[in-house]
């Protein structure tokens, strides 16, 4: 034993055993669970001895001195605060724990912050059931829910991984382990700040910059710092918007002017256009009346297109000024997109309207015709379209004339013109008329040949016998075709003795039959026929050939009446007609006799 040792042994022994005392009581002090602060003894392979003040060594594992790199680090001498975990082992040992020790601490520290209310450094690791995971201090896990994420809610929130911020901690329960943030309530903090001074500066009629935050058909909210105004579709610009996403997505900075503000109700009414001079203020003086100007066909309706000459400002053709012939829809001769010259027909600047048009780059058909075609004249053209009371030919492009149902024929009565033309077809007519206030010219077809009817009275006298063909049916009678061009009518009830009720019992289209004319009425340029009569006359004269020969032959042919009588009665000629002919013995001298006074 050295001297120092020596004296302190004699003179010091008191000290020491002060100190032994000091440190059993210390000992007896010392809990499981307590965390108290050790220096680092030695380090062995797998674990690290710790000198904590107990009779006994504390022993902890090397693992636990792991960095997040999986680097151990820790020498002899480290002062190190450590959680006894059971005061002594089989080994004599006490078992410590630095990982525990060091997360108790850390819920201390939140603990702490939290009745501080401090923020807390977070880190978004994993998207959970209802929420974020985030490692905070120390690696200790807690909950973000998703309703606390952001002002709005998030759909994707798998973006948001990896992201540090700042949070609050609205829930905190150290026994079991549950820490609940929010970004949210940091977020309404700021929200609320920004807002109220941005409301404190706001004044209508001033310029302000804000972001595009939410876009919808009517228009664009711009978030001006804390608070959200309506950029409404109609002030975005001085010219067309379909739709709010065709000027702005979202995250856009723009520069609009405040219109009206309600400081009760927080309302903003925003605008773009009135950012910058509005272009109708000039447009009188840019567009006179008469001037050729291109645009671009931006819209399309039944009535017209609209073309913009510039942003801001565009002018309608209306339907009627596209074409000198009408199209059925503008869609026929223009589309959205294309570049057209127009001509400037009208500047309304009160109404801010202009009208346009595209004929006008044209000569006027009209004048044109006008000074080529006079009444008299005989044209060609082709049928453009045929209606119930006439055929539309086209003379000129850009002209047409009509021949009315009642100008096709002299004789044929044409109820529907599509009977007998159709669209397309090359026709000759001629000019009857030029309406040059109306913009209408009137043609005939039967006006090219000399009216039949002069000469009809002459020509098919009353009385005559001709052959016909039958041209159609109706319900009341015949049609039938005397010459090409010249028809006549079979009424019903001359068409047989016997009773018709349809004329398709006695005769057919097409077919050729003799019939009588029995009235000609130049006035009404009608004839009337009859069959029945035609029929008889011919029974008559077979009836006659046929007794001229009996009595050169010494026989005759007579036909029997009814009531078996001699004489030829109306009952006769129709048996007649239906081939019931009788032939009867030869007549007696004092017949002969009689048949000679009477010669």
């Amino acid at each position: 034993m050295s001297a120092e040792t020596q004296t302190s042994a004699s003179g010091g022994g008191e000290t020491f055993a002060a100190l032994f005392e000091a440190s059993v009581a210390a000992a007896d002090e010392l809990r499981e669970g307590d965390i108290v602060s050790g220096t680092v003894m030695s380090i062995a392979k797998d674990s690290v001895v710790v000198d904590i003040g107990y009779k006994s060594e504390g022993i902890i594992s090397l693992s636990e001195f792991a960095d997040p790199t999986g680097e151990t680090r820790v020498a002899p001498g480290d002062r190190v605060d450590v959680l006894i975990e059971s005061k002594e082992t089989d080994d004599g040992l006490v078992l410590l724990s630095k990982e525990k020790a060091d997360k108790l601490k850390v819920w201390d520290e939140i603990s702490a912050a939290c009745e501080r209310d401090e923020l807390i450094d977070g880190t978004i690791t994993a998207r959970v059931k209802g929420g974020l995971s985030v490692t905070i201090r120390g690696g200790v896990k807690a909950f973000l829910p998703g309703s606390q994420v952001d002002l709005r809610p998030v759909r994707n929130l798998d973006k948001l991984i990896g992201q540090t911020y700042e949070f609050k901690v609205i829930k905190f329960n150290k026994k079991r382990g549950n820490i609940v943030l929010s970004r949210r309530v940091l977020l309404e903090r700021e929200r609320d700040e920004l807002k109220a001074r941005t409301l404190s500066n706001l004044e209508e009629g001033m310029v302000v910059t804000g972001v595009i935050k939410n876009i919808t058909e009517y228009g664009a909210f711009v978030d001006l710092g804390g608070i959200d105004g309506l950029l409404h579709i109609t002030d975005m610009s001085w010219g067309r918007v379909n739709h709010p996403s065709e000027v702005f997505v979202v995250g856009d900075e723009v520069t609009v002017k405040v219109l009206k503000y309600n400081a009760e109700t927080e309302r903003v009414s925003l605008g773009l256009k009135q950012t910058v001079e509005d272009p109708w203020v000039l447009a009188q003086q840019r567009y006179p009346v008469g001037q050729k100007i291109a645009g671009k066909v931006v819209s399309l309706t039944d009535y017209g297109a609209f073309v913009e000459l510039e942003p801001g400002i565009e002018g309608l053709i209306h339907v009627s000024e596209m074409s000198w012939r009408k199209p059925k829809h503008p869609s026929k001769l223009l589309e959205i997109g294309q570049e057209v010259e127009t001509v400037i027909l009208d500047v309304d600047i009160e109404n801010k309207r202009i009208s346009l048009g595209l004929k006008q780059l044209e000569p006027d058909p009209w004048e044109v015709f006008s000074s080529k075609y006079n009444p008299g004249d005989i044209i060609q053209g082709k049928v453009r379209s045929v209606t119930d009371y006439g055929v539309f030919v086209g003379i000129e492009e850009g002209v047409d004339g009509m021949v009315h149902k009642s100008d096709l024929s002299w004789t044929q009565r044409i109820n529907n013109p599509s009977d007998v033309y159709r669209k397309g077809d090359e026709l000759e007519a001629i000019i009857l008329s030029i309406n040059h206030d109306e913009k209408k010219v009137s043609l005939g077809i039967k006006q090219l040949y000399e009216d039949p009817w002069t000469r009809i009275p002459v020509d098919y006298p009353e009385g005559t016998v001709l052959e016909v063909r039958v041209v159609s049916i109706a319900e009341f009678g015949v049609f039938v075709e005397l010459e090409r061009g010249v028809e006549g009518l079979v009424p019903l009830s001359e068409l047989s003795y016997d009773r018709v009720d349809d004329a398709r019992q006695v005769v057919k289209e097409g077919q050729i039959v003799k019939a009588e004319i029995i009235d000609v009425n130049p006035s009404d340029r009608r004839i009337s026929l009859s069959l029945k009569k035609a029929e008889l006359e011919h029974l008559e004269a077979i009836k006659f050939d046929e007794n001229r020969g009996a009595k050169e032959s010494g026989t005759v042919e007579r036909r029997v009446g009814p009531s078996g009588g001699g004489g030829a009665t109306l009952g006769d000629v129709l048996k007649a007609k239906l081939g019931n002919i009788v032939t009867a013995p030869a007549p007696s001298a004092a017949d002969d006799d009689d048949d000679d006074d009477d010669e």
